[in-house]
């Protein structure tokens, strides 16, 4: 029976070790420090005696490697392996990472609980449950905790508890979802500390002391020893997976500066074209939205003293006993026009129709019920094409083969 070594020894990169079994292309060794998938973390990539591993996995016990092709080593052969460094390196980043992010969710978060955690080659996510509502400002807060923990050089360490000692102590997180197959079989658990902060002087920005470690966890996957080591980090968005769970995503790294590159260079862009700082780039948007506002409000009373100056100047004429108003409208789409229609209906008239320009040509039509407005607009879309419908006292119809003016002159032909 074989475990992985990798949690305990995070740094080893390359080793020798006999070879256990070999079923196709799995194998198993009698030592290993490559990490088996477990806990949202993935499984190592490397090499044995150059095949490519393409999968680990923990089977009954036993790490079981997945290579790219049958090996022509054999069970009882002594290999080298190669673990990918850039990878398992990254992974050690994260998962760090997202100890310090959970960390920063004690200070600021309100009956926090630990609900999901995944990394990815591009961003890593940690769920949370909690009561309070992660808005915008509470993100950057995460952010600014996260960053300033790892500008602190706060020491990773990780130990054996026995589990019922580590149940019994309050200050141990515990993600039930990935540590709960681990703990069903096992009297000890792993458990892995952010400690204080290492430079003295600094401004603190955790909930405790100064002395007080930052994330206390149980947790079996490959740290950093440093939190320096874990880089840039930025906080990419939020969202509901469910479960009463808010997710949280950021980038380590390498991603992390590439992402915040892509912002800062978006904020100048946007800060040149409105001639603007970026500091001053949230006042000024403010200020844009309020003017929009107000010019979209200006603009709908322009619209509507256009229309009623429109409906106020239909000719009227009478057909078959009923007058009718009808004629052109402009600037303003069917919807628009529905409402104002039947406001006006029965003031004078007994049928109001106009037709109108919008993409196509459209017609609207409101009465008093005396004549079908649905039977109007039938026998112009019979005319002029398109279709349309609606109830006896208001209906319109898109899509007509002729201009506005067209459909209004046959709406008064009597």
């Amino acid at each position: 029976m074989s475990t992985t070594l990798a949690p305990a020894h995070p740094d080893v990169r390359t080793f020798e070790t006999t070879v256990d079994a070999v079923d196709g292309r799995e194998v198993t060794l009698s030592e290993t420090y490559f990490y088996a998938e477990s806990g949202g973390q993935p499984a190592d990539r490397g090499t044995l005696d150059g095949v490519r591993v393409v999968d680990v996995q923990s089977r009954d016990g036993e790490v079981v490697h997945v290579l790219d092709e049958p090996p022509a080593f054999e069970a009882g052969d002594t290999v080298t392996a190669d673990i990918d460094d850039e990878f398992r390196t990254y992974c050690m980043r994260a998962h760090t990472a997202s100890h310090v992010l959970y960390g920063a969710g004690r200070g600021l978060l309100s009956e926090l609980g630990y609900g999901g955690f995944d990394i990815s080659p591009e961003k890593v996510r940690v769920d949370f449950t909690t009561t309070t509502d992660i808005d915008d400002e509470t993100l950057v807060e995460l952010e600014r905790r996260v960053n300033r923990v790892v500008w602190e050089s706060r020491p990773v360490t990780w130990e054996q508890r026995t589990l019922e000692d580590a149940l019994d102590d309050p200050d141990i997180a515990f993600n039930t979802k990935t540590e709960e197959g681990v703990m069903a079989d096992a009297d000890s658990i792993r458990v892995v500390t952010v400690g204080a902060a290492a430079r003295r002087g600094d401004e603190s920005v955790g909930s405790g002391s100064s002395g007080d470690p930052w994330d206390v966890a149980a947790c079996g996957g490959t740290h950093v020893s440093n939190t320096r080591e874990i880089g840039p980090v930025e906080v990419l968005g939020r969202s509901n997976p469910g479960e009463g769970l808010t997710r949280v995503e950021f980038a380590v790294g390498p991603e992390a500066v590439e992402r915040r590159a892509d912002v800062k260079r978006a904020a100048l862009d946007a800060s040149r074209t409105l001639g603007t700082s970026v500091v001053e780039l949230p006042e000024f948007a403010a200020k844009l939205k309020a003017d929009k506002e107000e010019l979209a409000a200006e603009l709908r009373e322009a619209k509507t003293a256009m229309l009623a100056a429109d409906l106020d100047s239909l000719p009227t004429v009478e057909r078959n006993g009923a007058t009718w108003r009808a004629g052109v409208v402009s600037g303003v789409g069917p919807n628009e026009v529905g409402d104002e229609l039947q406001s006006r209906v029965g003031d004078g008239a007994d049928v109001i129709a106009v037709a109108g320009e919008q993409g196509s040509t459209f017609v609207v039509v409101a009465t008093d019920g005396e004549v079908d407005a649905g039977d109007v607009v039938g026998e112009i879309t019979d005319e002029f094409g398109g279709g349309g419908g609606g109830s006896p006292t208001f209906a319109q119809g898109g899509g007509l083969s002729a201009s506005p003016k067209e459909v209004a002159e046959s709406l008064r032909e009597t």
